[in-house]
């Protein structure tokens, strides 16, 4: 048991905000602050983010949060980072400053890259050696990017002063005054770390070219893996992990065949498969689900790009809602959606078809279909996508779902997770604390300080808010998710298809 006084702070660094948490020994939420952060879209499909202020708001995040639990950084037990994966940063060694914008996990600019790998045979080794598909989602292609616009930088990449991190490594830099780490968790998000022998693989740093000196020294997703410089009151860092894992963590997923779904820009559903790797012939990922030795469980899962992404564009892009918070009242004024079916493929679609050359899809309408209705078929959208992943999910680990645990900000639509629960068939129970991410990242932390002793103590902290039971024949479930798929299909390969016509 922890101790009354323990208090640690969880920084959550996302693509959108930056937000810090404190959370006492009984997982209470004592203290919270989170800031919005910029994305900048240089050109269509590129995504791109100042590390500078990926930095600048993770820190200012945190001293609002203490200053207004009127607590100094000296006061914390432990501190626990979890991040958007993927998001490439590179920085100079001996100055710390940033090297290039930070690009971030859903940026397509090295598709070319993929393309030249995919030419030459490395998928197979990419997914038995990484657990992962060729794709620019992950960070290999975008470090090879930045070499290939900037030779000069490569040059010094190879000399030793250059380093490559992803988001936790570029905080745990400039929170520790120099120490380049990352976890087992985000280590595996590269495309450049083998899954089975866990450590950066050589075969894969030597195929994709990419130079090993740049590369952080992987270590647990929990223990006493750093410490904060004095500055930051000279705290153990005793928690790492990326978001996704950390969100399973903090849904207290702690057995094989537990999932989560995690709605926010994409949605993000994840499964503990345990010890053994389930291996994805479908275009599902395979990764640690955290590293807690002896206890270093693998998980399976699908993301999908656009998911919250999708009510934005109604909202800014259509202007038919003027707020996220009203695509469920307009979605409620209709009893179905008359028949459309939205496919928000708006950056491609992800797992498992991985087709960058789709594009967002609206089928079904007719003269009668209204804004309530595709405000609707968009919820559809976003329960449609989860569910056609678990079922592949269950069916490639042998693991039956008898629930899904659910957070993140769309969690929190009623009307969402009700048709989550029928397209699915089982239950779906919402987390009392929606922030999830960082209650695993705390929780990470708290069992690398001591204050909690293992998993089972802390499965007792987990609770529910609300559970949502089906309601949906099996018959008309079938069908709407063969509806869905078809319309999936409809979706893919337009850009391809776009370029054919005009040669």
């Amino acid at each position: 048991m922890g101790m009354a006084g323990d208090v640690i702070l969880a920084i959550d660094q996302g693509t959108t905000s930056s937000r810090a948490m404190l959370v006492d020994a009984s997982s209470n939420v004592v203290g919270m602050c989170q800031r919005d952060i910029r994305v900048n879209l240089p050109q269509p499909g590129w995504v791109n983010q100042s590390a500078s202020e990926l930095w600048e708001t993770t820190i200012a995040v945190c001293e609002e949060a203490l200053a207004d639990a009127a607590l100094k950084w000296a006061d914390l037990s432990a501190i626990g980072i979890t991040n958007q994966r993927e998001t490439t940063i590179l920085w100079d060694r001996s100055t710390g400053a940033p090297l290039a914008d930070a690009i971030v996990w859903q940026s397509r600019q090295s598709s070319d890259i993929i393309e030249r790998w995919q030419k030459a045979g490395l998928a197979p080794a990419v997914r038995s050696t990484t657990g992962l598909v060729l794709d620019p989602y992950f960070s290999a292609s975008k470090i090879r990017w930045l070499f290939d616009q900037d030779p000069i930088l490569e040059q010094r990449a190879r000399a030793g002063e250059v380093c490559f991190g992803t988001v936790d490594s570029w905080l745990i830099w400039n929170l520790t005054g120099g120490l380049h780490l990352t976890d087992v968790t985000n280590a595996s998000r590269t495309m450049l770390f083998d899954i089975h022998r866990r450590e950066w693989s050589s075969d894969m740093l030597d195929r994709l070219e990419i130079p090993p000196e740049i590369l952080p020294t992987v270590v647990p997703s929990s223990g006493r893996l750093a410490t904060s410089s004095e500055r930051y009151g000279s705290v153990p860092i005793a928690g790492i992990a990326g978001d996704q894992h950390a969100a399973l963590f903090g849904q207290a997923c702690f057995k094989p065949g537990m999932a989560k779904s995690t709605y926010g820009t994409g949605s993000f559903v994840v499964m503990n498969t345990g010890a053994r790797p389930a291996t994805s012939m479908s275009g599902l990922l395979t990764s640690p689900a955290w590293s807690l030795p002896p206890d270093d469980p693998f998980a399976l899962e699908g993301a999908v790009l656009v998911s919250g992404a999708a009510v934005q564009w109604l909202r800014d892009g259509l202007g038919i809602i003027g707020s996220a918070q009203e695509v469920e009242r307009l979605a409620k004024t209709v009893s179905d959606s008359g028949g459309v079916v939205f496919v928000p493929a708006l950056t491609g679609l992800g797992a498992p078809e991985w087709d960058s050359d789709a594009r967002g899809t609206i089928l079904g309408i007719t003269r009668g279909t209204t804004a309530a209705h595709i405000a609707r078929a968009t919820l559809e959208a976003m329960a449609s996508q989860v569910a056609a992943l678990m079922s592949l999910m269950s069916a490639e680990s042998d693991l039956e779902l008898t629930e899904l645990r659910v957070d993140g900000g769309a969690a929190r639509n009623d009307l969402l997770m009700q048709l989550q629960a029928d397209l699915l068939g089982v239950p779906v129970c919402r987390s009392a604390i929606t922030e999830t991410t960082a209650l695993g990242a705390a929780w990470l932390a708290g069992l690398g300080q001591g204050i909690w002793s293992d998993t089972v103590e802390l499965a007792a902290h987990w609770r529910s808010d609300r559970r949502f039971d089906p309601q949906m024949s099996a018959d008309e479930r079938l069908s709407r998710l063969d509806q869905w798929q078809r319309a999936v299909e409809r979706s893919r390969g337009w850009i391809q298809a776009d370029a054919d016509s005009v040669s």
